[in-house]
């Protein structure tokens, strides 16, 4: 979720296929994840174990992956969709039923978990939990201690939802992600109102906090604030806790005079999950299969939350995730933070319509 880095995208230890203009070769597998969302050699391992070759695309947001999806034909093997969208997928026959048989990494997942992501696919028949997270606010440090003083603790959706607070850093930037699925549900939720609501009045409540804070906001995209935060070019974001973590780290390597900070808000977060499935037309299902158990094996599991800074759902690999990642409350939440969780389920045809029209207006401000 998720900007791209260049290494990211060289991991591909093939490159040889053209996705979509041909069957792949069954010594190949086509792959298309989330950008900045995977470890470094994760892909050339894969290959050294099983001697199959992996063409690893990236996207940066859901509406990119259903579009591709529904069109059909789209080439990939093992496709990332957030549960949500993921749900609505299966509904329209874009996935195929997984086979447990060829996954016996599947005893290493969290039962409770996956017993969540169950919501989205009854009896996870079409996927695994690849990773997940929460949905809340990157900041500044130095930035909103300048604003708000030395002693202000941004544990609130206010900073950026409140018009007042929010016009003290339109002078270094607020970016908010491009999707009306994360940004109306905090403002539903910031106003007292369920989060999961779909009732026009409500959404109507959510549009009139957006709006009043909309002159505030200095773009709107679903990845650059993670460069943006690192390199001090904006100082407030709405953004996935990984991505944000991230960025705190790239701000750290390079020596910048501010540190980056990741909050889950009092009033709640949205809680999702990243889902590994394999297309209904996978060119080759056995191989995305090995893939998929691949991904599940403790070590591997590990290597990757290391790296990208996103809880797994493998119960196994907690021994061999660092201790500063797993001791992290931004990155495994307490329980106490959990109770203020939402998950949110696709919207109807009609909700949809809705939706997409006021995030339009919201976008353009008028």
């Amino acid at each position: 979720m998720r900007n791209t880095r260049p290494q990211t995208l060289i991991l591909a230890a093939s490159t040889a296929l053209a996705l979509g203009t041909g069957p792949a070769m069954a010594d190949s597998i086509n792959v298309f994840n989330w950008s900045d969302y995977i470890a470094p050699g994760i892909l050339d391992r894969f290959t050294e174990e099983t001697g199959i070759a992996v063409n690893y695309d990236v996207f940066d947001s859901n509406d990119t992956l259903e579009a591709r999806m529904l069109a059909g034909s789209s080439g990939f093997d093992v496709v990332v969709p957030t549960s949500d969208y993921m749900q609505r997928q299966i509904l329209a026959g874009v996935y195929q039923p997984l086979d447990r048989d060829l996954l016996p990494n599947w005893d290493n997942l969290d039962d409770d978990l996956m017993a969540l992501a169950a919501a989205f696919d009854p009896g996870n028949a079409h996927s695994v939990i690849y990773l997940w997270g929460t949905t809340g606010i990157g900041y500044n440090r130095q930035a909103v201690a300048e604003r708000l003083g030395e002693e202000y603790v941004v544990d609130s959706w206010s900073i950026i939802l409140d018009p007042e607070k929010a016009a003290l850093f339109q002078d270094c930037g607020i970016a908010w992600l491009d999707t009306e699925k994360e940004m109306l549900p905090a403002a539903m939720n910031f106003i007292g109102r369920d989060p999961t609501s779909t009732s026009e009045e409500d959404f109507d409540a959510g549009v009139d906090v957006l709006m009043a804070v909309r002159p505030t906001v200095r773009y709107f995209h679903s990845s650059q604030y993670i460069t943006d935060l690192a390199n001090g070019e904006i100082c407030l974001a709405v953004g996935w806790s990984g991505d944000v973590l991230q960025a705190a780290e790239r701000a750290s390597e390079t020596g910048q005079p501010f540190e980056v900070g990741y909050a889950i808000p009092d009033e709640g977060a949205h809680l999702w999950f990243d889902m590994l499935t394999i297309p209904i037309d996978a060119p080759n299902p056995e191989g995305a299969h090995a893939f998929i158990n691949f991904l599940m094996d403790p070590q591997v599991a590990a290597d990757i939350t290391n790296y990208v800074m996103f809880p797994n759902a493998n119960a196994a690999s907690t021994e061999f995730v660092d201790e500063a990642v797993l001791n992290d409350p931004t990155i495994y939440p307490t329980d106490e933070a959990r109770e203020g969780f939402w998950t949110l389920q696709p919207y109807d045809n009609v909700t949809e319509r809705l939706s997409t029209r006021l995030w339009t207006r919201l976008r353009t401000g008028q």
